[in-house]
């Protein structure tokens, strides 16, 4: 009987996480459900034939370990490895408290370095593969966004060079770049920040549509099967990708600039009127008392 390939899959309690479990496990793999929150994870596994989870902070090193020992005793192998978990703050750098700032890089870019850093023994000795979740926020610039732009521009550059470290041990990398998917991380983005609605109506064509949760798993999973080098959701990010010399060069620099002049006050403000510099599905966050 042939094996069922095992993918851990971490900030797998709810969004793209948790519906990528659930095509994984369609597909006929085992997953590994990691993260936050506990009752979401017990309940997500009992929904998933063959599932395990383990509650687990990925930027805590000793925790990850753990969770990867929990994963071999369950399954005996970890074919793939999506590090997934993410947040992102509400303000600006000028009005966002640092610990905030450096949560934000902490779990995006480090907790990315820490999971690859605990699964890489078990993923090299089954030539497994990596995806690593970026954004199109890689290659673009908002206001607002400056901690959670850096960490995923440096987690594009990690899978990058992670890549070319691996590729002669039959590892293979791959990083994920999504935009505006319906996520409660963008849902609260939403629902707190009228400059956030008004600025998304602003973009053109499918890059100002927010993407289903199913639709953006659905082009993950391909990915993984594909041991795809880049995975861009929607398909269209590509352009951005492709032309991100024009995207972070003077010209955007002065266009945007322009605009930021009168969002980025209202921004401010709305982000003091919220309370909060996180979304409300992440309130157990530290800092997340905007006033």
């Amino acid at each position: 009987m042939t094996r069922r390939p095992t993918v851990l899959i971490t900030g797998a309690a709810r969004g793209i996480g948790a519906e990528l479990a659930r095509q994984a496990t369609a597909a006929g793999a085992r997953v590994a459900l990691v993260g936050l929150e506990p009752e979401r994870l017990a309940a997500l596994a009992a929904e998933l034939d063959g599932a395990s989870w383990f509650e687990c902070d990925v930027t805590d090193q000793a925790a990850l370990s753990a969770a990867v020992e929990h994963t071999l005793a369950a399954h005996g192998a970890i074919d793939v490895v999506v590090a997934n978990a993410g947040i992102a703050n509400h303000g600006t750098v000028a009005v966002t408290p640092p610990e905030s700032v450096v949560k934000v890089i902490e779990v995006n870019l480090l907790g990315v370095v820490r999971t690859v850093t605990a699964t890489l023994p078990a993923i090299t000795a089954g030539r497994g593969h990596y995806l690593l979740i970026s954004s199109a926020a890689a290659f673009a610039m908002l206001p607002g966004l400056a901690p959670y732009a850096a960490a995923k521009a440096g987690v594009e550059q990690f899978a990058n060079c992670l890549r070319l470290e691996l590729a002669h041990k039959g590892v293979t990398v791959g990083s994920a770049h999504p935009i505006w998917i319906d996520t409660d991380m963008v849902r609260s983005l939403a629902a707190d920040l009228g400059t956030f609605r008004d600025g998304l109506r602003r973009v053109p064509g499918p890059l100002g549509r927010t993407v289903s949760v199913e639709d953006c798993a659905s082009a993950l999973l391909d990915g993984i099967t594909r041991r795809s080098r880049k995975v861009y959701v929607p398909r269209s990010v590509a352009v951005l990708s492709a032309l991100r010399t024009l995207m972070l060069g003077p010209l955007a620099d002065r266009m945007i600039m322009a605009q930021a002049k009168a969002m980025v006050p209202q921004f401010e403000a709305e982000v003091a009127a919220s309370g909060r510099f996180f979304g409300s599905h992440s309130t157990a966050l530290g800092g997340d008392d905007a006033r």
